[in-house]
């Protein structure tokens, strides 16, 4: 799709107060238009791909494939708070009764040094975590799938914390423990958003 090209006013030109409320309009919807389609993003909370008569979602606790230490439990928590956040859905912790059902099954993290110092001995500065997890999105009414992806990826960088070089996802988390809140948070986010505004 050609991108919008936005309006533009001749230096020293000036508007008239009706006019340049409208021009600032147009730039915004237009920037904000190219914002939109260029990361293909949707504006969270502007509605649902989800058939109106799915009100109560079953967010059961993820399976974790990983050594990672109650990783599924906090996954499953900032999913299900993530849901309850957009304020349109109960979310309660079983599969059955439930309108919706989102299964989760976290297969694996690693932790790769993407970022060095060569004056000390190329320790890691910076790292790079990625999660791997399959998701599906089940409508119980109408036993099927609206939603899946079985190879879910998130990847995430963080600065080291230590002097020690370290890629055991165990040992880094240890280390940074905000580190595996923070990404669980996003994954959370990025996965209620992809179920939610299907983009």
């Amino acid at each position: 799709m050609a991108a919008r090209r936005p309006a533009v006013v001749a230096p020293g030109s000036t508007l008239r107060p009706g006019s340049r409320r409208a021009f600032l309009r147009a730039v915004a919807a237009v920037l904000g238009g190219g914002a939109a389609s260029a990361c293909g993003y949707t504006l969270a909370g502007r509605g649902s791909f989800l058939p109106a008569y799915i009100r109560t979602i079953g967010v059961p606790t993820f399976t974790n494939r990983t050594p990672i230490f109650n990783l599924e439990t906090l996954v499953t928590q900032k999913v299900r708070a993530e849901f309850i956040g957009r304020g349109k859905y109960q979310i309660l912790p079983q599969a059955t009764g439930v309108d919706g059902l989102l299964n989760g099954d976290v297969s694996a993290v690693t932790v790769t040094p993407v970022g060095f110092n060569p004056q000390q001995n190329n320790l890691a500065t910076s790292y790079s975590v990625t999660m791997t997890a399959r998701i599906e999105f089940r409508d119980q009414h109408e036993n099927k799938v609206l939603w899946e992806n079985p190879g879910v990826m998130f990847r995430q960088d963080y600065p080291a914390t230590s002097g020690r070089n370290s890629t055991d996802p165990v040992a880094f988390f240890q280390q940074d423990a905000s580190a595996l809140e923070r990404m669980s948070s996003e994954f959370a986010r990025t996965i209620v958003s992809s179920i939610l505004e299907a983009f």
